[in-house]
């Protein structure tokens, strides 16, 4: 293909001082030839490429592997209160007691094989940035253009670049026709970028000002050019991000710390216990088999079994209802840790804003017109200088200016299955879109109007015209551009329909252009001219003067409808909101201004560049006073979110591009979008927006906080169960309630035996708990400060709500065993009433667990799924005393009705009577 209109590079008076250390991009192209030892108008011959492929290998991202099936099964048995329970087990095989030892053993592996399938489902590698890697790409080799597959690239091959193009590899430009890349996803700038070949002076620009480079995995959308490939595979820009997301240390999210944080509590407290009581024992001449089962009825009742099991199944409903929300949660814990966000991160393209350029405001000379609408779907009204809205067909200038408009534009308005998009570039889409507003088509105008020529925007004249004939066969140059190099042209303007002398009004237009600029909105300037036949002998761009100015178009990608509200909210819920974006500080700080994300324009605000300035220590003391953060790199927005973690914030990040995804991974919670983000984005993050919508930022937050509070009552239930349960078997030891073996040694009876306890933990306790997962959430659940990363599970009082109701219900409990063995009944039938007033002590517990309040004060009927599992677990165990086969496992027998309804009536007294104490008298602690 020959090239016209070219930028060529060699304009030696462009060229910097150049060394071989030289960035790529302040090098003339004859330079990055020779460093590469290519041709830049041939290309490499095939035998060299072969060789250069064997010495740098395929053009390929680097893979990464998940954990091996069996390696990701093992690990679940690395839980702490795990290991404590195979010691019980173990121990319960030494001393032949088969039937506990099978149990515990079971009890471990069902925990560890749900929590492996949960993980196991949750882990899929997406290789998403393999996928976004062209699989073809035009590269010529011994003089000769080949279509080869984008892996058998080498530094140093001349490639081709057109419209449509996912670009393979980084490059050097070379040669270019008004080309135009999308560089979003990799930079954040959400304006397609201009791109020539002309070597740079500054040698320290970021990515995104690079305009003689293209990079990997990026797409060209206008134009053409060649280019020699400067970098492969890993060692791309694109390469490099997968470097930083691979190299991301894995924290403990809050919950994960918590969790281990208290099973090292239990497992020393359970230890200490046992040593002490087996301890005593000896010394006092016990049994050592009935010292064995008292250790291990103690390890058993000290540790929560349930706990792993309930919190993975707790935390996947979470999962499904915040699906049902459009937010879909990757990795289970991550469903409570953006209940703990303390930070919100967000990108601005295509997070904050719509990636979707639109025009806002219109000038007509003197009068001043709004546009609104939703993305690039041809609906929106227009509205005059007092807000009042207008119908577009009756506005004469409006129309003139939206007929002009669409027949001096390339870009197609789309539909698809109901959905809106462009081909083209999106700024000139956007005011495609506004005409569309207002039912004018360019297909609708060319039944009119006849197109004869057209002269393409390129980067010196900086416009677009096209020249028309109307249906009166009267010829028309309509011109389209930045608005100081249109206005530079212009002698005339139309004003309230007439046409004066622009030189009385210049001044106006030109402070609608700074106003406009202020508000982060791009100009384009629409012009015309009325040309005679003598114009039309030989058209060329030297009619694009003695313009008359039309109008100035306000265009931006503006902030989700939503997303303004979703912020407000975040704010009240206490969680901070901090914009990260590759794009200008001047924009990023308007559409921040506009969400209340800062609140006023000379809020402070860092560049890229001001960053590269402040070592860790200085970006540490600043950070948390800063709110919007623009022109920044991928490893900027790693220090930033590294930064704030410092301050002990729980750091949420959001976005949708490549650039995003090592802050993603490094985050405490990823955030991606599921519709717009990319591929890379979305394996980085931890949740995904099925609806691109921040707003279900908010509903995911209030969903995290539901779950971890009810992670809170189980454990407050759990635990409650837990001390009933030692202090039961503690007092029955202190209190000496023995007998004597056949050779003299003391034996202690147990007041409930090591299954019962497995029983209580599991499933008259454990069913009910997981009915706690599906509770509502409190009142006020919006309107609390986020927790603190570090703050414990037992914070507000819950550990003195736990020990004293434990203790309560254990002296009941045993006070039952106490009194049935004092009327001579047997050790069975004792341990069975105190089974049964443990188990029904916690069922009605549960119903105080389930609030911060107190049982008094939340409607026990407002979870039915509660309601089904008390009275489905009261009746499991009954059938368990009843039952021939409950009798053998648990060691229970029948006992008289009037005994069970006794104990049944007595089990609710701890529950009903520290409630209503703490109600009467608004004990906090109680």
């Amino acid at each position: 293909m020959s090239l016209t209109n070219t930028e060529q590079t060699q304009s030696d008076s462009a060229k910097p001082d150049q060394t071989q250390s030289a960035p790529l991009f302040t090098r003339s192209v004859e330079d990055v030839s020779q460093q590469f030892d290519t041709d830049a108008q041939l290309g490499l011959s095939q035998a060299e490429a072969e060789q250069r492929l064997t010495k740098y290998g395929p053009n390929q991202l680097s893979e990464t592997h998940g954990v091996a099936i069996i390696p990701l099964f093992l690990r679940q048995l690395k839980n702490p209160l795990l290991i404590v329970l195979f010691f019980g087990a173990l121990l319960s095989f030494y001393i032949q007691h088969y039937v506990d030892a099978f149990a515990i053993t079971a009890i471990i592996l069902i925990n560890a094989t749900i929590s492996f399938m949960q993980e196991f489902k949750a882990q899929r590698s997406m290789d998403a940035l393999r996928e976004m890697a062209a699989p073809k790409c035009w590269v010529k080799r011994d003089g000769e253009w080949q279509n080869l597959a984008a892996a058998d690239l080498v530094p140093g091959d001349l490639i081709k670049l057109e419209t449509g193009t996912i670009i393979p590899a980084d490059a050097r430009l070379v040669e270019t026709v008004q080309i135009q890349i999308d560089e979003s996803a990799l930079t954040g700038e959400s304006d397609p970028v201009r791109k020539n070949a002309k070597p740079l002076s500054d040698a320290n620009l970021i990515l995104a000002d690079q305009i003689n480079m293209c990079f990997m995995s990026t797409s060209v959308i206008h134009g053409y050019a060649t280019a020699i490939v400067t970098g492969t595979g890993m060692n791309t820009e694109v390469g490099h991000i997968a470097e930083l997301m691979e190299s991301g240390e894995q924290r403990l999210t809050p919950l994960q710390l918590r969790i281990k944080n208290m099973s090292h509590i239990l497992i020393l407290a359970a230890l200490v216990i046992v040593a002490i009581i087996m301890a005593m024992g000896f010394f006092q001449g016990m049994n050592l088999s009935n010292m064995s089962s008292i250790g291990i009825s103690l390890a058993v009742a000290a540790i929560p079994e349930g706990l792993p099991t309930v919190v993975t199944i707790v935390l996947t409903m979470g999962a499904y209802q915040m699906m049902r929300s459009n937010a879909l949660a990757k990795h289970l814990t991550s469903v409570e840790t953006l209940g703990s966000t303390t930070v919100i991160c967000s990108d601005k393209t295509g997070t904050l804003t719509q990636n979707k350029m639109q025009v806002q405001k219109i000038w007509l000379g003197g009068e001043s017109l709004r546009v609104d609408g939703v993305g690039y779907e041809p609906k929106g009204q227009f509205y005059n200088d007092d807000g009042q809205p207008i119908e577009a067909h009756t506005h004469k200038p409006l129309m003139k200016m939206l007929k002009m408009s669409a027949l001096c534009s390339d870009t197609r308005l789309v539909e698809t299955d109901g959905q809106y998009s462009i081909h083209g570039l999106p700024t000139e889409g956007a005011i495609v879109v506004a005409a569309a507003k207002a039912k004018v088509t360019k297909e609708q105008l060319l039944n009119d109007y006849d197109i004869e020529h057209s002269f393409p925007f390129d980067s010196s004249r900086k416009m677009m015209s096209v020249i028309v004939r109307d249906e009166d066969n009267q010829a028309w140059l309509y011109v389209k551009g930045a608005p100081d190099v249109i206005m530079s042209r212009c002698d005339y303007m139309v004003r309230q329909g007439e046409t004066v002398n622009f030189s009385g009004y210049q001044k106006d237009a030109h402070e609608v252009t700074s106003e406009f600029g202020r508000q982060a909105l791009r100009t384009l300037a629409i012009a015309f001219r009325k040309l005679s036949e003598e114009d039309l002998e030989s058209p060329d761009t030297t009619l694009e003067t003695q313009l008359t100015l039309k109008g100035i178009y306000g265009i931006i990608d503006p902030p989700r409808p939503e997303a303004t509200q979703a912020v407000k909210d975040c704010h009240s819920a206490g969680i901070g909101v901090v914009m990260i974006t590759g794009d200008h500080v001047e924009t990023a700080k308007a559409i921040a201004l506009q969400m209340h994300i800062i609140d006023n324009a000379n809020s402070s605000s860092l560049t890229g560049a001001e960053l590269n300035e402040l070592d860790d220590q200085q970006l540490y003391d600043c950070v948390k006073n800063i709110r919007v953060f623009a022109r920044v790199t991928p490893e900027h927005k790693l220090r930033i979110v590294h930064a704030l973690q410092s301050h002990q914030e729980v750091v949420a990040m959001t976005g949708d591009g490549v650039n995003d995804a090592p802050a993603l991974r490094a985050a405490d919670i990823g955030v991606a979008m599921g519709i717009s983000g990319t591929g890379v984005a979305k394996e980085s993050a931890d949740l995904i927006l099925l609806d691109d919508n921040f707003k279900t930022i908010v509903t995911a937050v209030r969903e995290g906080r539901r779950i971890y509070d009810n992670i809170r009552k189980f454990i407050r239930q759990a635990l409650t169960a837990n001390v009933s349960e030692v202090s039961a078997l503690l007092f029955a030891f202190v209190l000496i309630s023995a007998t004597v073996d056949e050779s003299g040694n003391m034996l202690v009876m147990l007041t409930l035996a090591p299954l019962m306890i497995l029983w209580v933990n599991l499933v008259s306790d454990g069913i009910p708990a997981l009915a706690l997962g599906v509770d509502g959430a409190e009142n006020d659940v919006m309107k609390r400060q986020p927790r603190a990363s570090n703050e414990s599970f037992f914070a507000d009082h819950l550990s003195h709500r736990i020990v004293i109701r434990g203790l309560a219900m254990g002296a009941l409990t045993y006070g039952v065993f106490i009194s049935a063995i004092n009327q001579d009944y047997s050790s069975e039938y004792a341990q069975t009433l105190a089974f049964m007033t443990l188990i029904f002590g916690q069922l009605f517990h549960i119903f105080d667990a389930r609030t911060f309040t107190t049982i008094y004060q939340r409607n026990p009927f407002s979870n039915p799924a509660l309601l089904w599992a008390v009275a489905g677990s009261a009746a499991l165990s009954i059938s368990m005393v009843y039952w021939s086969w409950g009798q053998t496992v648990l060691g229970t027998t029948a006992v008289a009705l009037e005994h069970l309804l006794i104990v049944i009536a007595l089990s609710a007294l701890p529950t009903l009577i520290l409630s209503g104490i703490k109600q009467l008298f608004k004990v906090k602690w109680l």
